[in-house]
């Protein structure tokens, strides 16, 4: 774990401040994704780049974690690793007893499309297709004819992001908020054991990123999705139950905030401060 690595004490928070935290809490639930020890190294030139460089740790089932560091932290990097979009150099990845990291290419390829939905900053809809196409895709990707469960999952996922009255719209007669909103209901319709997001609000404006963290918190809540988030902003940090501080690759902090209905990111800002982010 984090704190056993790196000398920063981790904290939580209690309601009267931040206080110290022990990993031995938890410990004690089941841990549904696990990193032991990753390394990423890249190779530019002449030189090699660590952008991950030793870095522990697990998040339990129906937990919303935030990894947050500035531009070149490793963040975007190891969340790739988690999900297994790129390989580690060295260490493992496990989600739900599986090793990710030593699958064959075919493997992982199915390990992602059945327990792992993707966010981005890109919103990567298919124009051609209306909202329930778009949020239908992973299903015809995965083949085979469409049946009621399939549709009542698609129905209530983008129920769950507020479109139903645009389900038959395409992306061209969206916002790019609803668009955000259509790529996190496809990242949920399948129901997978994580979901990761990358910057999802990183081109909307702060209204319309509230809504996709909004969604993605009542996501968490409602139906005890596990969400492993990447930003570097403190504000959607604070919708996450523990924030990770990720810098120059390794995990320097965690800040443990807890399950809260009201995102308070006040707190949050004023330790990131201290640590100078």
């Amino acid at each position: 774990m984090p704190g056993d690595r790196f000398p920063n004490p981790t904290i939580r928070r209690d309601g009267t401040g931040f206080v110290p935290h022990t990993h031995t809490e938890v410990h004690l639930m089941s841990a549904i994704l696990e990193a032991r020890d990753l390394t990423k190294r890249y190779r530019l030139g002449e030189t090699d780049v660590d952008a991950v460089r030793g870095v522990s740790l697990s998040v339990q089932e129906g937990e919303f974690v935030a990894l947050m560091g500035p531009s070149g932290s490793g963040k975007s990097t190891l969340l790739h690793l988690l999900g297994g979009l790129d390989r580690p150099t060295s260490g493992e990845v496990v989600l739900e007893g599986e090793v990710v990291s030593e699958l064959s290419d075919e493997d992982a390829t199915r390990l992602r499309r059945d327990k792992t939905g993707f966010v981005f900053q890109s919103f990567n809809l298919i124009p051609l297709l209306d909202v329930t196409e778009n949020v239908a895709l992973p299903f015809t990707i995965a083949g085979g004819s469409r049946d009621a469960e399939q549709a009542t999952r698609v129905r209530d996922a983008i129920a769950l992001v507020d479109l139903a009255d645009k389900a038959h719209h395409r992306p061209d007669q969206l916002s790019n908020g609803e668009r955000q909103r259509v790529a996190v209901a496809r990242a949920l319709v399948t129901a997978p054991a994580l979901l990761l997001a990358d910057e999802p609000t990183g081109n909307l404006d702060y209204t319309t990123g509230s809504e996709i963290l909004d969604a993605l918190w009542l996501s968490c809540v409602a139906r005890k999705q596990t969400i492993v988030l990447v930003t570097h902003d403190s504000k959607a940090a604070a919708y996450a139950d523990r924030v990770l501080v990720i810098g120059d690759g390794q995990i320097r902090e965690e800040i443990v905030l807890g399950r809260r209905a009201v995102h308070d990111a006040a707190p949050l800002i004023a330790r990131l401060a201290q640590l100078g982010l």
